[in-house]
Order: C-alpha cells, then sequence, then structure tokens
C-alpha cells in the first residue's frame, strides 16, 4: 500500500503506563482508571520528521489517542516545533486524500483541482459568446441596423431574467429604491458599451472589433488613475503593448473603418465606466449577487435604449426589414438568426458571472483573454475575413499585453493584502 511505503513503521506502545499516571483510580479522579485502560490499549510513539529524517519523539512528546479518530488539531499543536506543514503531509500519505489546514486549525480535505462545473460553465461561456459573434454578425450583414438589434438583446435578457424569478429557479432580490438609484448610473454606461460594440459590429469585421476591445484596460488604469487610484509600474508598462498591438492591428486592418474603430473604443469607455461606478454605488448592496444585478442592470439599459433607438433608426427599419427577407429568402431564417443572437447574448454574460462566482479575479481574467483569443480565430474562420501577417502580429501583441496587465493588477492587491496585515 502507498502508505506503508511513506510512513515508517509505527510502534505499538502495550506497556503499563507511566509511573506519573495511577493506574488505579483515586477518590478525586473516579475515570482516571478507565482513561488509562485506553491509554495502554491504543497510545502509540508518533513519528515526527525533523530535517527531512523521521526521529522518535521523546515522553513527553507522545501523541495520545483517546478514541478510534485521530484529534488532528492537538497534532498540528505538537509542542515539539514540527511545522504543520510536514505534518499535513504525513497525514495526506497516511489518508491517500488531499488535505489543508485551515484558519482554526482543523484540517479540511481540499476539492478536486478539477472542478467539472468549472470546466462547464468555461465551456458554454465560450460557446454561447461564439454563437452570439456568429449571429449578431450574420443579421447585422443583411440588417445594419444596430439600434433595434441591440435593444431586441436587452429585451431577450429582461425576459429571460423575469421567467427565472418567477419560476423560482434564481431567486429575486428584494430591492428598494435606493438600489434603483444606485444602479441608475452603471446602466446607462452599460448601454452605451453595448450599443456602441453592436454599432462597430455593424461596420467592421468581427475580429477587428475585438481586438480594439482588448485595449479595455488602458481606459481603466487612465481613468481610476484620474479618480485618485494608482497602479505599480508593472501596470503602466503592461498597456504599452496593448496600445502597440492594437494600433499596428487598426492600420494593417482590410475592413478598416472609422466608424467602427470609434464604437469599439467607446464601448471600451462605457464598459469601464460601468465597473468603476458599480463598484462606487453599488458596494452597500452585496446581499444582490451578480447575476440579479446583472439581470435589473439588463432591464433598466432596455428602458434606457429603446426609445433613443426609435429616435435614431426607427423610421428606417420597415424598409430595412423587407429588404432583408429579401436577401435571405426564408423569413423563418432571419427571425432565427435575432432569436439566437437575442439570447445568446444575455447567456454568455450569465455564463460569464456564474465562472466569476466561483473562481479568483486572475483566473476569471486569464479566461476571459483566451475567450477572446477564441473568439477572433472562430469569426475569422467562419467569415473567411482577409488578415494580413502584420494584422495579426498587431492583434498578437495586443492580446497578450493585456494578459500582462491581468498579472500585474491581480498581483497588486494581494501585495497591498500582506502590507495590510503586517
Amino acid at each position: 500500500m502507498l502508505t506503508l511505503n511513506l510512513l515508517p513503521s509505527t510502534n505499538v506502545t502495550l506497556s503499563k503506563s507511566r509511573p506519573n499516571y495511577p493506574v488505579s483510580p483515586s477518590p478525586f479522579q473516579p475515570n482516571l482508571g478507565s482513561r488509562n485502560q485506553k491509554l495502554r490499549t491504543l497510545s502509540f510513539t508518533k513519528p515526527l520528521i525533523q530535517n527531512g529524517h523521521p526521529f522518535r519523539s521523546s515522553a513527553n512528546q507522545d501523541s495520545q489517542i483517546s478514541g478510534p479518530r485521530l484529534d488532528f488539531s492537538r497534532i498540528l499543536r505538537h509542542p515539539s516545533g514540527v511545522s504543520s506543514r510536514n505534518t499535513t503531509q504525513i497525514l495526506e500519505a497516511a489518508s491517500g486524500t488531499p488535505e489543508e489546514v485551515s484558519p482554526d486549525g482543523e484540517i479540511e480535505v481540499s476539492k478536486p483541482k478539477v472542478n467539472m462545473k468549472l470546466v462547464l460553465i468555461f465551456g458554454l461561456w465560450y460557446f454561447q459568446n461564439i454563437v452570439f459573434n456568429i449571429f449578431n454578425k450574420k443579421v447585422l450583414n443583411i440588417f445594419p441596423y444596430p439600434w433595434l438589434l441591440a435593444s431586441f438583446q436587452l429585451f431577450c435578457g429582461a425576459v429571460w431574467m423575469l421567467i427565472l424569478w418567477s419560476s423560482k429557479l434564481q431567486p429575486c432580490p428584494k430591492i428598494n429604491k435606493s438600489f434603483i438609484i444606485a444602479l441608475l448610473g452603471p446602466a446607462l454606461f452599460h448601454t452605451i458599451g453595448h450599443i456602441s460594440a453592436c454599432v462597430s459590429f455593424s461596420k467592421v469585421a468581427v475580429s477587428f472589433t475585438h481586438v480594439i476591445k482588448s485595449a479595455e484596460p488602458v481606459f481603466t488604469v487612465v481613468f481610476s488613475s484620474f479618480l485618485g487610484d494608482t497602479y505599480p509600474l508593472t501596470v503602466w508598462l503592461s498597456i504599452l503593448p496593448i496600445v502597440f498591438g492594437c494600433s499596428l492591428a487598426a492600420v494593417t486592418e482590410v475592413s478598416f473603418n472609422f466608424g467602427g474603430l470609434s464604437g469599439a473604443m467607446i464601448s471600451n469607455v462605457g464598459f469601464v465606466l460601468r465597473n468603476i461606478f458599480s463598484k462606487r454605488s453599488l458596494q452597500n448592496f452585496k446581499e444582490v449577487d451578480g447575476l440579479n444585478l446583472y439581470g435589473w442592470i439588463t432591464i433598466i439599459s432596455f428602458i434606457y435604449l429603446f426609445p433613443v433607438a426609435v429616435f435614431v433608426e426607427g423610421s428606417q427599419w420597415v424598409a430595412g426589414y423587407h429588404k432583408a427577407l429579401g436577401t435571405i429568402g426564408n423569413p423563418n431564417t432571419f427571425y432565427l438568426w435575432v432569436l439566437i443572437s437575442g439570447i445568446f447574448y444575455h447567456l454568455y454574460n450569465q455564463s460569464s458571472y456564474q465562472a466569476l462566482d466561483d473562481i479568483s479575479p486572475l483566473t476569471f481574467s486569464v479566461g476571459n483573454t483566451m475567450k477572446r483569443v477564441v473568439v477572433i480565430v472562430a469569426t475569422v474562420l467562419v467569415f473567411r475575413n482577409p488578415v494580413r501577417p502584420l494584422n495579426a502580429l498587431g492583434s498578437a501583441i495586443a492580446i497578450f499585453g493585456t494578459f500582462l496587465y491581468s498579472q500585474a493588477t491581480v498581483k497588486k492587491p494581494k501585495k497591498e493584502a500582506v502590507e495590510k496585515k503586517d
């Protein structure tokens, strides 16, 4: 067995109890006799490790067992001066199960490194994002009215959340007037970010929009610095390849359009301000989980966007609808594309919030960076967009800079936490 190879043999002591423990019970200690009987039967000498070698503990270092289970907390607090890490390694080898020490000294069985639920969430997140980008672009190619399409996507999300709340599949949060007021700012910036991205998708290739949207960390650092936040030099250095890569990709983009570029840039501004204002205005509503928070932001964003969409392009919808049906031939296909784009827009955002609840910010940032790579590759393959070598190089540099930024920003709060603890 594995434990026999990892642990030295344990000497079972069947000798009489030590002289300092009387064998016969005294009037003042009526339970001592039975206790010593158990000690004679179950006591053993615990092998300890010092400098990587096993050695015998002295008489006052024997670990006692007074029942069928090991008292792990006593072992960890053993006065022999052996570190809890070595002791934990012994226990892991003996049990065959990875264990970790909790803050109160107890030993807990750690979760498996591969979490199948997390793998499923990441897979859905990537798949849903790819499906949304493909069908969103398909619709915009024959029906170039992003304001109506963006409004419909928010409408689908609002209906989806109402179904979850009414069926009790998702607990409905208790809201009040102050919560709605706090949501008005983040929902406004979310609306700006979403419609600007949709406008960009309608004018340029999906891959180009995502490359420009990878520059979002640049706006985060700049705006947060204006609001008083400070960043180490590594963070500032990490945004340099993002700026250079996006610039190189924009200059060499075959489908370059100033409207598409500006739309992606405005989208970055909107989503960055949404995140900043969400952190500042919603910090007192921590009882509302991420999914419910996004649901209410979606509902308010739809209320913001649809009246403006009617004003901006409402007069063109009927003519555009008939032209789209004439282009695609089958009306049901057009309806299906629009419905898929709306449903999967909300689903991929929902999966991202669920992933963020289960993983660290660093893992989420790396996953988000890789998601952008997967989406770019998938859309290039589906729509067969021509990609020049310098364009591909610029895109790779920008995304690599985003990865460096995620590494630098996650290390910052850890360092501050250590300094605060010291």
